[in-house]
């Protein structure tokens, strides 16, 4: 053990005759712990948010979708598919098609984003379908009465009253030509499934047909989709894979898009809305250091004999430096360890018990989710050492400036 830190120890831990100053060096300790604690378990929250809020998202949609601005490019894209699903980091793809309708009900009339897909390829690329509370893809072709099935949110079929083999008829926006002007194009389908996402979004304007429904109702021609959804093994990476993608569609008049920029806005908030708590509460650990600043100026004061005799004795300006300056940091990492237990603590029971419910109609998840990632907690406990660190320079410097003669003039 070196000179220092001994000495350091001493000062810290050994009984003194002043208990204030052992009281002020307590409530250091349990500020920076507080602090801590708090940026732990506040980041865990906004991880376990973020994290679910974007699987609940590529869910419901692809990582990387491929479309096309010319309409009869995306004709039979069977060889399109295959090229796309070659492409290092594919993990699946499947065609679609998109458009919005009308959902008619006898309780009712609601706007419908209407998903075309094939029963077959889609439950590999879209993980909402494995979200099915009642039915299954099993009942979405046509059956002996020629309706096609259509499954639908938990919000919308509470809304409109309806349940797994009720009637329904959808409205195309596109019409069809009569004898009598343009009329609405009206087929009949049956609900062949319902599915819960927790995201109010989702759950009350989206329906799942087959695509040749899908194009029936929408006067498409046989082999028309919109796109190709593809998903891809590592999300973070959907940039650089669907640039890859890109090129083996052929480029022009094909384009794609990735997840991180259908929903930059939001993920961008969310980004924003976790550094600006991180900034707040890092402000707890900072009310800490400036008790440590409190405690050492107190005992450079109480000590100011002390150092008189160690410099007498042959220690230098910048081991009585050291000293204060280890002290303080001894105080900031018993702060930081104990940060670390109680938020560490918090959030496995957070996790464990979740006894913070949350409103379902208000939230997409019923309770508090937490995900700590490394980088964060290395972080917190970086800047709360940091700041503890930059605490103890002003006391050291004044007790390494102390004159040992006139500190023993009148001793």
């Amino acid at each position: 053990m070196s000179f220092e830190l001994f000495v350091a120890g001493r000062y810290l831990f050994a009984r003194r005759k002043q208990a204030f100053i052992s009281v002020i060096s307590a409530m250091s300790i349990i500020g920076v712990g507080l602090g801590v604690a708090s940026l732990i378990v506040v980041l865990g929250v906004m991880n376990g948010f973020t994290t679910d809020l974007r699987d609940k998202i590529l869910g419901a949609n692809a990582h990387v979708i491929v479309m096309s601005s010319k309409p009869a490019a995306m004709r039979d894209v069977g060889e399109l598919m295959g090229r796309v699903q070659d492409v290092r980091g594919v993990k699946g793809a499947t065609p679609f098609i998109y458009s919005e309708t009308m959902l008619s009900t006898p309780h009712g009339v609601k706007g419908l984003v209407l998903r075309g897909i094939d029963p077959q390829t889609a439950p590999g690329v879209l993980s909402i379908l494995s979200r099915m509370t009642r039915g299954g893809l099993r009942d979405l072709p046509a059956g002996p009465d020629g309706a096609h099935g259509i499954i639908i949110g938990q919000e919308l079929a509470n809304r409109l009253g309806i349940t797994t083999g009720s009637r329904v008829n959808l409205l195309s926006p596109d019409g069809q030509k009569t004898t009598t002007g343009f009329a609405p194009r009206i087929r009949p389908f049956r609900v062949a499934g319902i599915f819960t996402t927790g995201m109010y979004e989702y759950d009350s304007s989206l329906g799942f047909v087959t695509l040749d429904a899908a194009r029936d109702i929408l006067g498409l021609p046989e082999g028309q989709v919109s796109g190709i959804e593809v998903v891809v093994d590592d999300v973070y990476k959907a940039d650089v894979i669907g640039e890859d993608v890109l090129k083996a569609s052929g480029g022009y008049p094909y384009y794609v898009r990735n997840w991180m920029e259908m929903n930059a806005n939001l993920f961008a908030a969310l980004k924003l809305e976790k550094t600006a708590m991180f900034v707040i509460l890092a402000l707890i650990v900072l009310v800490g250091s400036f008790s440590i600043v409190t405690t050492l100026v107190m005992l450079v004061m109480e000590k100011t004999r002390d150092i008189a005799i160690l410099m007498s004795m042959g220690a230098t300006r910048s081991m009585v430096r050291r000293i204060f300056m280890l002290q303080g940091t001894i105080i900031g990492a018993i702060g930081t360890a104990l940060g670390y237990v109680l938020g560490l603590s918090v959030s496995w029971a957070l996790q464990r018990y979740q006894f913070i419910k949350l409103p379902q109609g208000v939230y997409s998840i019923d309770h508090l989710p937490v995900l700590l990632q490394w980088s964060d907690l290395a972080a917190v406990g970086g800047a709360a050492m940091l700041l503890c660190f930059l605490a103890t320079i002003y006391p050291a410097r004044q007790a390494a400036a102390l004159e040992p003669v006139e500190a023993l003039r009148y001793e």
